[in-house]
């Protein structure tokens, strides 16, 4: 009997450790994200399954260009995947031509689906805080992101992780790659 009972608690021991571990790795280390809807079009599709890194920033700050997953304040269990543009304490402007300024200078990028038709609240320079950013979706034309009041700037501790591995369609299986932003600033 002991024998048995031994064996029992060993199978019952070894199931709460993957149990354990597999909340800790959801929680605090990564999960799977859904893409809804086409806001992030080409970099991402309607459909795609993605893996967010949660870990990441615990140890870093979002560098421009990463793609974040944020909730949607007005939605409960709603949340946005969009790209970072705007960088905490920068200034952020979109001019009718859809150009982006970033404290004064153009951000040469190649994210944009097409030319940006609304600027939004950015046709007027926007003051970042120490603790926000300013994301736009790829889709530029479709995106709800931070040219609108209902989203606006988002506060550092609202990022839940960052997009960084695409695991369906698996024909697109893969690492989400970004460029640096830092030397794209032209005056």
């Amino acid at each position: 009997m002991a024998k048995a009972a031994k064996s029992v608690f060993s199978w019952v021991l070894w199931v709460a450790a993957v149990v354990l571990i597999s909340f800790l790795m959801i929680h605090f280390v990564a999960q799977r994200t859904d893409v809804n809807g086409t806001s992030m079009v080409p970099t991402l599709e309607n459909g795609d399954q993605l893996i967010c890194d949660k870990l990441t920033y615990h140890f870093r700050d979002p560098k421009r260009f990463e793609i974040v997953i944020f909730p949607y304040q007005y939605a409960p269990k709603t949340y946005f995947i969009k790209r970072v543009i705007g960088l905490p304490g920068e200034r952020v402007r979109i001019d009718e031509d859809g150009n982006i300024y970033i404290n004064g200078k153009l951000l040469v990028e190649h994210y944009g689906a097409e030319k940006m038709e609304y600027p939004g609240r950015a046709a007027q320079e926007i003051q970042l805080g120490d603790d926000e950013y300013f994301v736009l979706g790829d889709n530029r034309n479709v995106s709800e992101d931070s040219r609108y009041e209902d989203v606006g700037n988002i506060k550092r501790k609202d990022i839940i992780g960052r997009a960084v591995f695409r695991i369906y369609p698996f024909s697109k299986m893969g690492p989400i790659t970004i460029h640096s932003g830092e030397d794209n600033l032209k005056e």
